[in-house]
């Protein structure tokens, strides 16, 4: 019983330390910079899921870190039109290929699945709809990177 009561109590500060703590997407929408001309937006979001909450990779755009994969958390990015590989790297790296036109949002769900040593990251485009929906509660992770 004393265990049980040391334990648990650590056991939920380790597992509260991963997720992203901030500002929630549906908070600070509105004074969210415009979309330069030219340009497009790139979301990165994941959920709240303590599946792999300990495993937060780098997340890289065409080879530049951009930000990390934060259980709870979403940042974006601002691009020029084109053609970006968004990749990450745990026990492997996995990685996206996407077309931004301008003017253009994407949406990139980071998440975590089991691996043989460590989770994997994997990346998955989203919907706008199913997006917006689950930006709304997630947490500002970090500025926009040019």
């Amino acid at each position: 019983m004393n265990f049980t009561r040391r334990v648990l109590p650590l056991l939920a500060i380790v597992l509260l330390a991963g997720c992203a703590s901030g500002v929630k997407h549906a908070d600070m929408k509105s004074s969210m910079p415009t979309i330069k001309p030219g340009e497009g937006r790139i979301y990165f979001l994941r959920s709240s899921s303590m599946m792999g909450a300990a495993i937060q990779p780098t997340i890289m755009l065409d080879g530049q870190a951009v930000g990390q994969s934060m259980p709870g958390g979403f940042f974006y990015v601002d691009r020029p039109a084109g053609n970006y590989k968004v990749s990450g790297a745990t026990e492997v790296e996995r990685s996206l290929s996407l077309t931004l036109a301008a003017k253009e949002v994407k949406y990139v769900r980071s998440s975590i699945s089991f691996g043989v040593v460590a989770g994997r990251v994997n990346f998955d485009l989203m919907e706008s709809a199913a997006a917006e929906a689950e930006l709304a509660g997630l947490a500002y992770t970090g500025g926009p990177k040019k």
